[in-house]
């Protein structure tokens, strides 16, 4: 280990274990000090050694958190005692996940780093209700946008939105559905754009509505979603199965109940 100590900046994925990377599972059994989001489950921090130092630093909308200077200098602080820090961030780290400013200031106070990857919130819910964000001769491009922007605006330009066969997937903009709705429709997408509303993406407990686009905002409304929500908006949303994930947790139970009967049957 340097004598500064080393920060792993790692993602987490959307939330379910089974989303981790072995390179973020084999960075977790060797973390000393851990810095993790507030949307990190418990499964996941179960991973890390059990005298391993643990620290939530995430940050839920408008709730109250640690602010992202604090947490800067907390990862300083524990590699300078010449501890393996590891940050762990949900979704990946380099969409929406603010890595790059912990990034530099590492480098500022000379503090060796490395970046592991992890399953963005979109492509895990791409799986989970079998839909998809490119298709071929319908959806040619994806955007991953952001709707929590420091002074709380979203700049919708026209001629980054209006492609019909453009795939548009809002992070952490729920709150905004009804000027992101009122912004496509003036951009000229059409009223009848296939949208989909996803809370818990990757989750077990992830649940899924689907519409239009002309009722976008009153879908957000009527969902009255708590966790983090994914708003996808283009013609490749049209394929998604509200089933796939009521199906897999139904497998997955049944599974389970199997191999206890099995354990239970053979076990002695």
């Amino acid at each position: 280990m340097p004598p500064n100590g080393f920060v792993s900046l790692v993602g987490a994925g959307p939330g379910d274990a089974d989303h981790l990377t072995l390179g973020a599972l084999k960075a977790l059994q060797l973390a000393q000090a851990l810095l993790y989001d507030a949307l990190v489950s418990e499964d996941i921090l179960a991973l890390a050694p059990q005298k391993c130092v643990k620290i939530c630093v995430g940050k839920r909308g408008d709730r109250l958190s640690v602010s992202q200077d604090k947490t800067n200098e907390l990862m300083v602080r524990l590699a300078k005692k010449g501890l393996h820090v590891v940050r762990l961030k949900g979704g990946d780290p380099s969409v929406f996940g603010r890595v790059e400013e912990e990034r530099q200031y590492l480098d500022t106070h000379d503090i060796g780093h490395k970046t592991l990857p992890g399953v963005t919130a979109a492509s895990a819910a791409a799986a989970q209700f079998s839909f998809p964000l490119t298709h071929r001769g319908e959806a040619r491009s994806v955007t991953f946008l952001t709707g929590r922007t420091k002074d709380g605006a979203i700049d919708l330009r026209d001629e980054s939105i209006s492609d019909p066969m453009a795939s548009l997937v809002f992070y952490m903009s729920s709150h905004n559905a009804t000027h992101i709705e009122a912004s496509l429709l003036r951009a000229g997408r059409s009223p009848q754009t296939p949208v989909v509303i996803i809370e818990n993406a990757g989750r077990h407990s992830a649940q899924l509505r689907t519409g239009h686009l002309c009722n976008l905002a009153w879908l957000v409304c009527d969902a009255s979603f708590d966790g983090p929500v994914l708003l996808g908006i283009g013609v490749a949303f049209a394929y998604a199965r509200k089933l796939i994930a009521e199906n897999l947790a139904c497998v997955e139970v049944e599974a389970k109940h199997n191999s206890e009967r099995l354990m239970a049957t053979f076990g002695n």
